[in-house]
């Protein structure tokens, strides 16, 4: 069940407060919760105990705070209750089962909105922030499309593509709202969007008219951290299992080589969801970006500023192992049915043994 705050039992303290705990992973916490019968118990264990109780080795970059830890989960509960935050534990019959499938689940989730989207059918729409004209429209037609057809978008709220993408389905929002009398009656999808900060914040401040639209629009925003938390680097990367875990298929409009929304692209596949490619990605215009961005990023290789994986990690290494290319959003249907490696092109003779 979504919890909907009235009142604060000490079940949901515990749960909020062993949530809140960073240096544990997912079974790690669902361990450690298993073990513990209130917040209080859990605020007075030494951070050796908690360690123990969740069957984990030595964490020495591990910090802890019991009862800070505590006075904040208490704080979490009254601001969510407060914004009307509805909060989704991984036990609860909303929590989405998508997400319940993936190697490391957000332990919870805090939502505003339309918590119902979450188990709905979704597409995760990504690219880059350095997006060409040619993106933002394919991006922007992409989400409209699906929206249209009752699929929800998933995105970051990020710059650039993710931007594009919930604007196509609010656009689809209001193109209905102006049609209303024409109403046929169909369904009509939405958007979500994932956050990497707390859930009262808006990151980039840039976006927060956006993440007001989403809402008005009756999509959802949601994040895995209560309100008043901080946002750290690593958040964001975070938040990408959560954008590729939400949807059985991950589109990229365009990305060059070492962006963002190619690790998503690679934990879609991790999860064993499908990745396909905008044809905007190979266009003349995201050529021009991505040489541009190549040669920066060989220069920040080369001064070791980068690692080999974000030098490495270009489309091309997707298409190579299979994954479609697509024009639009019905081109997106089509090869969600196809067998895997239909569009992929013939290795050549060499490849075959190597």
């Amino acid at each position: 069940m979504q919890h909907i705050l009235t009142d604060f039992d000490d079940s949901l303290i515990l749960a909020l407060s062993v949530a809140r705990i960073s240096f544990l992973d997912f079974n790690q916490k669902k361990k450690l919760l298993k073990k513990l019968d209130s917040p209080h118990s859990l605020a007075l264990q030494f951070i050796e105990e908690i360690l123990k109780l969740a069957e984990c080795g030595e964490k020495p970059r591990a910090v802890w705070n019991g009862p800070e830890n505590l006075r904040l989960a208490q704080a979490e509960a009254w601001q969510c209750k407060r914004l009307g935050i509805k909060i989704l534990f991984h036990d609860d019959e909303g929590y989405p089962e998508p997400l319940r499938q993936i190697a490391d689940p957000p332990f919870a989730l805090f939502v505003r909105g339309d918590v119902s989207l979450l188990n709905g059918r979704c597409v995760s729409v990504v690219g880059t922030r350095r997006l060409s004209q040619v993106g933002r429209e394919a991006a922007r037609c992409f989400a409209h499309d699906a929206a249209i057809d009752g699929c929800n978008v998933v995105s970051g709220l990020a710059s650039g593509a993710d931007s594009y993408a919930h604007l196509g389905a609010i656009d689809a929002f209001y193109e209905r709202a102006e049609k209303n009398g024409n109403y046929d009656g169909a369904v009509l999808g939405h958007t979500i969007a994932v956050l990497p900060s707390a859930i009262d914040d808006i990151v980039p401040h840039t976006n927060k008219r956006l993440g007001a639209a989403v809402l008005q629009s009756g999509g959802c925003i949601l994040s895995e951290y209560g309100p008043g938390s901080g946002t750290g680097k690593w958040q964001f990367i975070a938040r990408n299992r959560i954008v590729a875990g939400l949807s059985e298929a991950t589109v990229v409009i365009e990305a060059p080589a070492g962006s963002g929304a190619l690790i998503t692209a690679d934990l879609a596949l991790e999860d064993g969801r499908d990745v396909m490619f905008h044809e905007a990605a190979f266009g003349e215009a995201a050529s021009r970006i991505s040489a541009v961005v190549r040669e920066d990023l060989e220069k920040s290789f080369a001064a070791g500023r980068v690692s080999r994986y974000k030098r490495e990690n270009t489309p091309e290494k997707f298409l190579s192992a299979g994954a479609p290319v697509i024009k639009d959003y019905k081109d997106y249907c089509v090869a969600l049915a196809e067998p895997p490696g239909e569009r992929s092109a013939p290795p050549v003779q060499g490849e075959l043994f190597t």
